[in-house]
């Protein structure tokens, strides 16, 4: 499997070393298939693709344990890492680099790969107790507590009210936020991607209400998000956010100009066939 369209230092810009994922990490083996004629994994496996997953992250990163439920998102490494890679650019050279991650999940994963990647340190929120429960157990398993602390967000109606502490100052804020507009949208989505991949698919897209809905969808969470910053300018360098529909960037900036944003720019992201874009604006 070829990614040709990840940022230039992503480690799988060229595809997946299956022969060194197995050697290193051999409890993929099982999962291992042959497919005209190349080694992969049954991508409509969600058992597989978390098993793979887990074997990125290990081999390339250094995380050994990455646990968490199968009802929580598995998030693809590769696309995860690009997202970090694109921040480490929007940012430029600085020695010391601490992100506020906003809805971390249970798989803590974009701390883990700023870490990994870059060094840097994180405050991560969620609004789920659960989640950070699991997300605490991974940072404890991989002695990341010095880089990686936890917060949870009590209103979910709020994106960066009532997280944030007096002192706080962060080079940049990420966030990855919801895409339906309730469960209902969720769950209707989820069955036509079930339907396109195979029954054995669905838990390919799992997860818990907080990581795919949000009341208004993700253009409500957007501009949430945007408002709140506004509030709190002087807080984070950057704020940024992915940005899955196209159309939500526009009314953004549009009301990223009535807030005084001085800077706003969209980064696009190009993984396989999938198209998304991070957005980013500063004060």
């Amino acid at each position: 499997m070829k990614e040709k369209q990840l940022h230039s230092k992503n480690k799988h810009k060229n595809g997946y070393d299956f022969e060194l994922l197995r050697n290193k990490y051999p409890k993929l083996e099982k999962f291992l298939v042959e497919k005209f004629g190349k080694t992969t994994i049954d991508f409509s496996n969600p058992k597989a693709v978390k098993e793979f997953n887990k074997a990125l992250l290990f081999v390339y990163y250094g995380i050994k344990d990455w646990n968490f439920p199968d009802e929580n998102l598995c998030p693809p490494i590769p696309g995860r890492v690009d997202y970090i890679h694109h921040l480490a650019d929007l940012i430029g050279d600085q020695t010391k680099v601490k992100v506020l991650d906003i809805g971390t999940g249970a798989s803590c994963v974009y701390p883990l790969l700023g870490v990994a990647e870059y060094g840097w340190d994180f405050v991560a929120t969620d609004i789920e107790l659960d989640s950070l429960d699991y997300a605490q157990d991974i940072i404890d398993d991989n002695n990341l507590d010095a880089k990686i602390a936890l917060r949870q967000q009590f209103k979910e109606e709020h994106i960066l009210e009532g997280i944030l502490e007096e002192d706080d100052r962060f080079t940049v804020t990420m966030c990855n936020p919801p895409f339906y507009k309730s469960a209902v949208e969720a769950r209707g989505a989820n069955r036509r991607k079930t339907r396109n991949l195979g029954n054995s698919a669905v838990r390919n897209f799992a997860g818990n209400n907080n990581e795919l809905w949000y009341v208004g969808g993700e253009k409500a969470f957007l501009h949430t998000y945007l408002y709140e910053s506004s509030k709190h300018s002087k807080v984070s360098k950057w704020f940024t956010s992915l940005v899955s529909n196209k159309d939500n960037v526009k009314s953004l900036e549009a009301s990223a100009k009535k807030l005084q944003v001085t800077e706003f720019k969209v980064i696009p992201m190009h993984q396989g066939n999938k198209v998304t874009r991070i957005v980013c604006w500063r004060f």
